[in-house]
């Protein structure tokens, strides 16, 4: 630790890791974020593809050679897991047995038997593992879930999670993970329905404790599916659905950011959310402006939110405060969301049954 700062490592550098995780998440562009987080810095990354070492150093980042060096650094305290879905769960149990706390990308892992292993080393070992659920951070779905509580729809009884875009159309982007790697939970199930699922549950503060799923018609040369229909129940009673696809054009950009969101249901009115399921946070800067809505009998209005966060800030400096304060998170999160994907392709693949999870 360093000047009271959990210090970070990032495994796995690729472009992802560079915009999101570095640059936004721990407020690498000093042009966008001028002020440092007040919990942790990163100050280092590695890369299996060397080539990534010049934009790493551009940032002002160490170098690392390999995932051994960067465990044997004493000065490393937490590691940021960045590197494909497959290798999170054998890197994190490496990382934690050295004695680094670990952040994993979603998903946590591919297979539950790992994160439980994970959780496992973590506990024996007496450290944090956390997982990337970005978007409960989300100023606008900070304020949709204190405005649900409120009333301001009325006593809500449906609602509908979308995530639905093109991706697979080209040859290229049907090669990549997303569309070919089934078993890394690529398709829209394990890569954006997953976002559904949690933030059904921050929105709602009740677990999803059923799924039926049905996919929709393949016609898109992916070996993963094209997309799915998933109906939810949770323990409060609420049931609600998730609309993922890989296979909508929805017009063009702006059309696709409007895709992604929700709509909530009450016998008062109905909330929608618009960009409100995606990697924006609410910046001046950003190219979609998301937005927030109420209609009733009244209207429509938007719902502002007084401030904001950048939510992989929010994400990493949660799990940087849980190290410093010893209430270490426990990747619980990120077992029950695999297992809520995995029971949707079950029930898919075995006629739309409900499945428990």
């Amino acid at each position: 630790m360093k000047n009271g700062k959990i210090q970070y490592a990032l495994i796995g550098f690729g472009g992802i890791a560079e915009n999101r995780v570095a640059k936004e998440g721990f407020a690498m562009d000093k042009k966008r974020f001028p002020e440092a987080l007040p919990h942790c810095e990163l100050m280092g990354a590695f890369d299996l593809n060397p080539a990534r070492q010049q934009a790493a150093e551009a940032l002002g980042l160490k170098w690392y050679k390999s995932v051994d060096e960067v465990l044997a650094d004493p000065e490393v305290d937490a590691v940021y897991i960045a590197t494909n879905n497959a290798s999170h769960a054998a890197l994190a149990i490496q990382a934690m047995k050295a004695g680094k706390h670990a952040m994993v990308e979603k998903p946590i892992a591919t297979k539950e038997e790992d994160v439980m292993e994970m959780q496992k080393v973590a506990k024996e070992m007496n450290l944090s593992l956390g997982v990337d659920h970005m978007m409960v951070n989300s100023a606008f779905n900070r304020l949709a879930k204190k405005a649900l509580a409120e009333g301001v729809v009325g006593t809500v009884n449906d609602s509908t999670f979308h995530m639905q875009f093109l991706y697979g159309a080209t040859p290229q982007e049907a090669a990549t993970w997303r569309c070919s790697k089934v078993e890394e939970m690529g398709g829209p199930i394990g890569d954006v329905a997953s976002h559904c699922f949690y933030m059904a549950e921050f929105l709602f503060g009740s677990k999803i404790v059923s799924v039926a799923a049905s996919y929709i018609p393949k016609t898109m040369p992916i070996a993963a599916e094209n997309g799915a229909y998933i109906k939810f129940t949770m323990e409060n009673g609420l049931q609600g659905a998730a609309m993922v696809s890989f296979s909508e054009p929805r017009g063009g950009f702006v059309g696709t950011m409007c895709a992604q969101g929700y709509e909530i249901y009450g016998d008062k009115g109905v909330m929608r959310g618009f960009g409100t399921m995606f990697q924006f946070s609410g910046h001046a800067d950003e190219p979609f402006k998301v937005h927030l809505e109420v209609e009733d009998a009244s209207g429509v209005r938007q719902l502002v939110p007084e401030s904001f966060q950048n939510i992989y800030q929010a994400q990493i400096d949660s799990h940087a405060v849980s190290i410093l304060n010893g209430k270490h998170q426990d990747g619980s999160d990120g077992l029950r969301n695999l297992r809520q994907c995995r029971m949707a392709h079950l029930s898919a693949q075995n006629g739309g049954k409900v499945m428990d999870i």
